[in-house]
């Protein structure tokens, strides 16, 4: 089973509202003075680009995505004649070195095949004293609405733990993307948890993401029968932390490094 991200509608009810309260703290924590250049590597459905926009008044923003579907979405939110949207891959980035002022590139690596190569992409077209700022999700213990997923999946399914992000993407573990960013060779490396909360309204907010496209766990869901999959969602319905309201909250952790060209 691939990972598919071909539906920016679909990763913005699933994903997409989550990843932009991370954003914003990344953003801020970031700290890129107005009137540069930036590099959105993996820019996805223009979260990071969007928010770049209204809080940092850039020069240009190049925001680069290997989903056609993905980059075509972002377009028809963000028409601001600083943003140029490429089709590209974050390994191989057609960009002319030391030319961009930030780089930054959210929740994409632990699916890019090369992520230590899509780095040193990044620092070659980062301006000397240029900086570069990365987050991926902790998809171990701290991206819970996924937890609380595959723990019910796998104890309906042992196959189903080969596709679980924690066992996938070791990147997302605490430390080793602040390790690989150190070996690269970027400078002033700093690495600081970012947490929100993941508030659904009700079990079916939560649920009916995952039976979508984008994405190992949606993806898994689909792949079941009929039968499975609604012994998946009672599992689901038994083990999370549901309230009297009816209300899910849910902590969600990203890891997150910056540091200079």
């Amino acid at each position: 089973m691939q990972d598919h991200w071909l539906s920016g509608i679909a990763y913005e009810k699933f994903m997409g509202r989550w990843s932009t309260l991370v954003a914003q703290k990344f953003l801020n924590w970031l700290a890129i003075s107005p009137e540069r250049s930036w590099l959105d590597v993996g820019c996805g459905t223009g979260t990071l680009t969007r928010l770049i926009l209204e809080n940092y008044q850039p020069k240009e923003i190049i925001s680069i995505d290997s989903s056609g579907d993905f980059i075509s979405h972002a377009q028809r939110s963000i028409s601001d004649p600083r943003v140029h949207f490429v089709i590209g891959l974050a390994q191989s980035l057609e960009l002319v070195s030391n030319s961009m002022d930030a780089v930054v590139s959210g929740l994409v690596l632990n699916f890019v095949s090369q992520p230590k190569e899509a780095i040193s992409e990044m620092v070659r077209v980062t301006k000397p004293g240029g900086k570069i700022g990365i987050f991926l999700w902790d998809y171990g213990d701290g991206m819970q609405m996924l937890r609380y997923f595959w723990d019910a999946a796998v104890e309906l399914d042992k196959n189903a733990k080969e596709f679980d992000e924690s066992i996938r993407f070791p990147l997302c573990q605490e430390g080793q993307l602040e390790s690989l960013i150190r070996e690269v060779g970027l400078k002033q490396v700093e690495a600081t948890p970012i947490e929100v909360t993941t508030v659904f309204q009700d079990f079916d907010d939560y649920w009916q993401p995952f039976l979508g496209s984008v994405g190992p766990a949606p993806r898994y869901t689909m792949s079941l029968n009929q039968k499975n999959r609604q012994s998946l969602e009672e599992k689901l319905r038994k083990s999370l932390p549901i309230d009297d309201h009816g209300s899910i909250s849910l902590l969600a952790r990203a890891w997150a490094v910056k540091g200079t060209a």
